[in-house]
């Protein structure tokens, strides 16, 4: 099996947000599901996230209301974006964490002033406009908080997927004045849960995670609490990316990650057969992906 595609899709750049807190068992991840209508993961669960819009990359319009200035964010980040390509990454992630999950990591100016619950009634119905952040943030009641957001990780998506991303990770803290709640078009369900759970409930087909999402919660299962996750993403940088190869026959796919042996070979010989005595438990090492039955299932190089 090989992956060449001579007619791959440029990447576009996108933000995804890992909202963490702390509970009594420990640290809970929100996962979103998304609709088996979507064109891009359609029905597996993620984090909330989506593509950085033109709007995003407005200097003008979004420097007023910021805690963090775009040539802090861009060093905060690893330094690899320009001042104005890090404040899109932010605003996309932050604006889309409020369309899929209805919390927005921001401020208010005026505590006794908030229009959050009319916005999120809009999205519920389908009205909410495109420019609806900057319509918020024109009456004066909120500041973004950028400051929020810790780099985790980068990937690009493989090239024989019909739609590609480039998308940032970002680990932020779940605000405690707010709730989360899927929009009910994006995505469907939502839930708090610790990634050892989700993983383990992603084997036994009942989670199915989407690729990215999976090796995410992998690398999150040291973390027992927020702090500890918290503490690790200061560590992290995101601006070397993460290219997985998707690998195809028609009937079998299997995703292999950058770290596998084979990655660097052009051809790669896959025995499907032999591939569920190397399934890989929860916590043990693995470098490929395979589908099977509408599940990505971790598999050991």
């Amino acid at each position: 099996m090989n992956d060449q595609h001579p007619e791959a899709a440029v990447p576009e750049p996108a933000a995804t947000v890992v909202l963490a807190r702390d509970q009594e068992k420990g640290l809970q991840v929100l996962l979103l599901k998304r609709s088996a209508k979507s064109r891009f993961m359609g029905g597996n669960y993620v984090f909330p996230g989506g593509r950085v819009e033109t709007a995003d990359y407005n200097v003008d319009l979004w420097q007023p209301h910021l805690d963090l200035q775009p040539d802090v964010i861009s060093r905060r980040h690893g330094g690899d974006l320009t001042g104005d390509e890090a404040l899109a990454n932010a605003i996309a992630a932050i604006r889309e964490t409020f369309e899929e999950a209805g919390v927005l990591l921001a401020c208010r100016h005026n505590p006794y002033a908030d229009e959050l619950q009319t916005v999120w009634d809009r999205r519920l119905a389908g009205e909410l406009s495109p420019d609806w952040l900057q319509k918020l943030l024109r009456r004066g009641q909120w500041i973004l908080q950028p400051s929020r957001l810790f780099s985790w990780s980068r990937w690009i998506t493989p090239e024989k997927m019909r739609y590609r991303y480039d998308t940032r990770f970002f680990v932020a803290r779940m605000p405690e004045d707010q709730v989360c709640l899927p929009d009910m078009q994006e995505t469907v369900h939502s839930m708090w849960i610790s990634p050892g759970e989700a993983l383990w409930n992603n084997l036994a087909g009942k989670i199915p995670l989407s690729p990215p999402t999976l090796v995410t919660l992998h690398e999150m299962l040291p973390c027992a609490r927020l702090q500890n996750l918290e503490d690790a993403a200061t560590k992290r940088r995101c601006s070397m990316p993460l290219k997985p190869r998707l690998i195809s026959d028609g009937k079998e796919k299997i995703i292999l990650e950058p770290w596998d042996p084979e990655y660097h070979r052009s051809q790669v010989r896959i025995d499907v057969s032999a591939l569920r005595l190397k399934i890989a438990s929860v916590g043990k090492s693995f470098s490929r992906l395979w589908f099977s039955d509408g599940v990505w299932i971790p598999i050991a190089g």
